[in-house]
């Protein structure tokens, strides 16, 4: 499976790293960093050099957008939102925080519960979307989490959508702190699991 962490300059480090570091644990999944630019710089100033062009989101079977500080400039930029091409009838599509806005942009929110931050959340609800006080919420391929430390539920999400609930089981058990292990899952995938279709996209 092809995985296109989406981050623009302004970044949250822990919205696309935690992805990037839970998708990749999984046996035959490629997460990359994806943006508009050679490099991208988060929030903190991390620069990080982007592994696949922005035009790679519209190639990949899931797509993570994360959330940053410039995230309005991003979406008000045409040029550049006109380079991301998503298809929620082909990809796995989820976004954290004000990544939300993106989505909203491409119209991917209509009629739907969103989950965002606390920050973020009256710009999305100023794009006319349903914001909904909650972690994660998911509607078939499209969905949203709330806050940073929720980058584990989309991930988990993600990767139960695309290789099964026992693989995201076996992803968070392997990061979950030790002593912890069995009561973290079982918390994740509580989240999650109510947003699981049976039809699951498993790799080829």
């Amino acid at each position: 499976m092809r995985v296109a962490v989406v981050s623009f300059d302004g970044f949250n480090e822990l919205d696309s790293f935690v992805a990037l570091a839970l998708l990749n644990r999984v046996p035959g999944w490629r997460a990359e960093i994806c943006g508009p630019g050679e490099t991208v710089t988060s929030m903190n100033g991390v620069q990080v050099a982007v592994q696949q062009p922005l035009e790679y989101a519209g190639e990949a079977d899931v797509v993570l957008i994360g959330s940053g500080v410039r995230t309005r400039e991003v979406v008000s930029d045409v040029k550049l939102m006109a380079r991301l091409r998503l298809n929620p009838a082909r990809q796995i599509i989820g976004a954290q925080c004000s990544g939300a806005l993106v989505l909203a942009k491409l119209g991917l929110l209509e009629g739907v519960p969103v989950c965002t931050d606390v920050t973020s959340k009256p710009w999305v609800v100023a794009t006319g979307a349903q914001v909904i006080e909650a972690p994660f919420h998911a509607t078939g391929n499209v969905a949203s989490a709330g806050g940073c430390m929720a980058a584990h539920y989309l991930s988990a999400w993600a990767i139960a959508r695309g290789a099964g609930e026992e693989a995201a089981r076996d992803v968070i058990d392997y990061v979950a702190p030790v002593g912890e292990k069995a009561e973290t899952v079982a918390r994740v995938m509580g989240v999650v699991a109510p947003f699981l279709v049976v039809e699951e996209l498993h790799s080829a």
